[in-house]
């Protein structure tokens, strides 16, 4: 790589004697000069040759003295770094010169073994500032990038870390979540495409951001449906009390966009969503050319299975009793045990409520009547219809009373 190096001064003869100082190394390409009579001279030089490492200039010189040249280039100082030169006893303009921005200085008359060591070492100077600002382009790309899918602050930590979402996979404990619209297929054909942009834009922003407040990583979007993750790529001991929280708030803005978009005649539906915790394979599975951090195992189909089931059981969110286990303080009421597709043993799973509901009515008569249930006691059949008379918009109570008059028994649900 050659170093370009600009000498701004007036001397007729500088010119030949740095070309005669340094043939060898211009001879191999390691240096090359360029030559300007004055600031202003230098300034036009700088104009078209934006490739100039390095500008060496005198201070006293017609037209434009070397001062002034100095707080004109102010604003190339992150471009290329500036020796000046100045008589010995000219300390007070040295001085000056250091303050606008030079990075070192010779005294005149120029000792030739000084002028090279001082070239070596602005050169070496400003590659360092060249690789970190390539460190730091890099980490606002990779950053840019991140930001896609990770909360700021994780997305700015990752950024930093060039092998931190290296192609390749761990296996760890984590939670997850998936998020779906009801009956969007046939929304999407009733609205025309610059409606359908705005409703699934400001959808997947508002819901991102939630996402995103709980530190949580968005592994995929795909049309409506969302994939999240909790505890990768970065430890997160709460990851299972995050997830279920962040549950709650989707929730509550989903039903809060859908009522806005249901008000403007768009048959906008619910959002289901599925929270399970335990291991998987998590990691950037797209090779070397794409950037794919997603995760893989039995706990990510258990929890998109979870999100479906919501449709059978008239719910919209459903958490497994392993998540609920490892969230503190978690509130909710039991669905059942969920006999998932592809599974052999059922799944305990519930429906989270937020703190204020939990002592509500309806929710201690749900709890009497989930108990006669899976004691399989016959009066469960009263108890749940006497929760319908109360809550007549409770469709889980709903499902549950409808199972029983068909004659099921017990807690377990076998899943559509």
């Amino acid at each position: 790589m050659t170093a370009k190096v600009l000498v701004v001064d007036d001397e007729p003869d500088l010119e030949d004697l740095i070309r005669q100082k340094f043939r060898r190394q211009i001879k191999d390409g390691s240096i090359a000069f360029g030559f300007a009579r004055d600031g202003v001279e230098a300034l036009a030089f700088l104009a078209e040759n934006r490739d100039f490492d390095m500008v060496v200039s005198d201070i006293n010189m017609p037209r434009m003295d070397g001062l002034t040249l100095l707080a004109k280039m102010q604003d190339e100082a992150t471009r290329f770094s500036t020796v000046i030169v100045s008589a010995y006893g000219d300390m007070a303009n040295i001085r000056t010169a250091m303050n606008r921005g030079a990075f070192d200085f010779l005294t005149k008359p120029i000792d030739f073994a000084d002028f090279e060591t001082t070239l070596r070492k602005t050169i070496a100077h400003v590659a360092d500032l060249k690789d970190a600002r390539a460190r730091q382009a890099a980490a606002e790309r990779a950053h840019a990038s991140l930001s896609r899918y990770f909360s700021p602050n994780l997305a700015l930590s990752l950024a930093a870390d060039a092998n931190a979402l290296a192609p390749g996979g761990e296996r760890r404990e984590i939670a997850t979540m998936f998020t779906d619209i009801a009956d969007f297929t046939p929304l999407v054909e009733s609205l025309d495409p610059e409606e359908l942009a705005s409703l699934l834009s400001g959808y997947l922003e508002g819901m991102t951001e939630i996402v995103f407040a709980h530190e949580g990583t968005v592994a995929k979007i795909i049309g409506d449906a969302i994939h999240v993750l909790f505890g990768a790529p970065a430890e997160q001991p709460d990851a299972a009390k995050r997830a279920i929280a962040c549950a709650l708030a989707l929730d509550a803005y989903a039903e809060a966009y859908r009522r806005e978009w249901n008000a403007r005649g768009a048959a906008l539906g619910a959002t289901r969503i599925g929270v399970h915790a335990g291991p998987a394979i998590v990691g950037n599975f797209g090779g070397g050319r794409l950037f794919d951090y997603t995760a893989y195992g039995d706990t990510i189909n258990a929890a998109a299975r979870l999100e479906a089931v919501n449709k059978q059981l008239g719910t919209r969110i459903c958490v497994s009793a392993v998540a609920a286990e490892r969230a503190p303080g978690f509130i909710g009421r039991p669905v059942g045990d969920l006999r998932l597709r592809g599974r052999t043993e059922p799944m305990r799973a519930y429906e989270p409520l937020a703190a204020e509901d939990a002592g509500s009515p309806a929710a201690k008569a749900y709890a009497g009547a989930f108990a006669k249930l899976e004691a399989r006691d016959p009066a469960a059949v009263a108890a749940f219809a006497a929760l319908v008379g109360l809550s007549p918009a409770d469709p889980l109570a709903q499902y549950h009373l409808k199972r029983l008059l068909n004659g099921a028994i017990g807690t377990e649900i076998v899943t559509q």
